[in-house]
């Protein structure tokens, strides 16, 4: 008799939910700022790393800590290794959140927090499909280990040290995207623009930019931005401006005025950098409102720069970097770190690029165009493109699996992010968002819905069960 994944998974639903609420109140953000040779990205990241880690334990698991920047939960035996790399990591939590972002609010059947979808949630789904699979007593004839990431939002230290020290799967899948299998990923560039000179005018300013502060992370569109000001003239007629441009734009903003400068605040919207669209970049918006007055020559050319060549473009079209390909869609483009003050003036981009774009000769094309106004491209990280054929049976045996335990039909996707699955020769991404659903990684008032955490724990186990545990 087949089994019932479903039923098997209900009968942990307590146990998953408690579980999914303890690792989410773990605020496991990057702070470098603490960071010590035992928490080398930060003591709240190698506490949700240990809390994994002693889970496996705890349940019966081996379990290996790879000097506190990745760790593995193993199952099974066999020479062949399955792998299902998943991240404890999680961008900062920004502003506005109806619920607390490290708290796990259970409502309207929605747990809701920093990491819901992104990832804790589906690294919850995906260890207890292991543990059902091991609890039901099925021989494996692989191996099946889930490795923990604790880096995914940065830098990806952690993978990389990790495959430095173990054994790479012969096949995996990352629970960190969508349903039902992402097979092609587009690569990944994050570099600044940064300004060296800049003309000055002739004619008095009415307006000094002494700084400007937007966003945290390039892979995430900024919703704050703080611009602070001196300015030589009547400020009435900017502050009235200021209110226009808010209700114009649908944002939200403030002011105050102390010791003689000026401190304008803009609240924008949210969202992950694979599609920039989905948010409202807060200091794209301030830049281009600030754009429209006399500003001294440097704080000009910086504004009027990102008014022109940035806001309103997430497609680098005004850049001339613009390009897509029938796999995987459009380049996207998000600036997520904005900086303005004596000593820096840079914008940090983050390039999300199709399969087959030739992102070498554009940068270079670009870095040429943008040196003769005075611009350089520094700090270039680059993470090539990912695809693996969707005929290979791995792939066909994940779109079966999809297709038992939904109903719908399966199909292959390509998206902007960049997951674990990149890591692999062969592996894909593989949950958790269904289609349909909405895609709140990185926004404030994150969550998942408790009934898709079950269906993906479902699917996940009769995944284990068909790659690992089947002659």
């Amino acid at each position: 008799m087949p089994i019932q994944w479903t039923k098997e998974v209900e009968k942990y639903k307590e146990e998953l939910v408690k579980d999914l609420q303890d690792l989410v109140q773990i605020p496991s953000v990057l702070d470098e700022a603490e960071a010590t040779s035992e928490a080398p990205l930060g003591p709240h990241i190698k506490e949700a790393l240990d809390w994994m880690l002693e889970k496996g334990s705890g349940d019966g698991f081996t379990v290996k800590n790879v000097e506190n920047l990745a760790g593995h939960i193993e199952a099974g035996e066999g020479e062949d290794l399955l792998g299902i790399l998943c991240h404890v990591d999680v961008v900062p939590a920004g502003e506005g959140w109806t619920y607390p972002p490290f708290e796990g609010k259970v409502e309207n059947n929605r747990l809701y927090a920093r990491g819901a979808i992104d990832d804790k949630g589906p690294t919850i789904a995906a260890y207890y499909s292991l543990k059902i699979v091991k609890n039901l007593g099925i021989p494996f004839t692989k191996r099946v280990r889930m490795i923990i990431g604790t880096d995914e939002e940065s830098n990806w230290r952690c993978v990389s040290h990790y495959f430095e020290q173990e054994e790479m799967p012969s096949i995996g899948f990352a629970p960190d995207a969508d349903f039902p299998v992402i097979n092609a990923e587009k690569g990944l560039m994050d570099f600044d623009l940064i300004f060296h000179s800049a003309k000055q005018s002739e004619e008095r300013s009415s307006l000094e930019l002494h700084s400007f502060r937007s966003g945290e992370r390039y892979n995430m569109v900024p919703d704050f931005a703080r611009a602070v000001l001196t300015p030589y003239r009547d400020q009435t007629y900017l502050l009235q401006e200021f209110e226009e441009y808010l209700k114009a734009a649908d944002l939200t903003g403030e002011y105050f005025i102390e010791s003689g400068e000026l401190t304008i605040d803009l609240h924008g919207k949210s969202a992950h950098a694979m599609e920039p669209d989905d948010g409202k970049n807060a200091g794209l918006h301030l830049l281009s409102f600030l754009s429209n007055f006399k500003l001294d020559g440097r704080a000009k050319a910086f504004c009027e720069f990102a008014a022109a060549n940035l806001h309103k473009d997430s497609r680098g079209n005004t850049l001339g970097i613009a390009g897509k390909d029938e796999v995987s869609g459009d380049l996207t483009m998000n600036a997520g770190k904005i900086r303005y003050s004596q000593d820096e003036a840079f914008i940090g981009l983050n390039v999300r690029y199709p399969v087959t774009y030739d992102m070498d000769n554009a940068i270079t094309a670009l870095a040429s165009r943008m040196k003769e106004a005075g611009i350089e491209i520094a700090n270039k990280k680059d993470a090539k493109p990912h695809h693996v054929d969707g005929d290979d049976p791995f792939i066909q045996t994940l779109l079966k699996v999809y297709e038992d335990q939904t109903g719908d039909k399966g199909k292959l996707l390509a998206i902007g992010g960049g997951t674990y699955a990149r890591s692999l020769e062969k592996g894909v991404a593989f949950g958790a968002l269904f289609p349909g659903k909405e895609d709140v990684a990185h926004q404030k008032d994150e969550y998942i819905e408790l009934d898709d955490l079950f269906k993906a724990t479902a699917i996940y186990a009769q995944a284990i069960y068909e790659l690992a545990c089947k002659k």
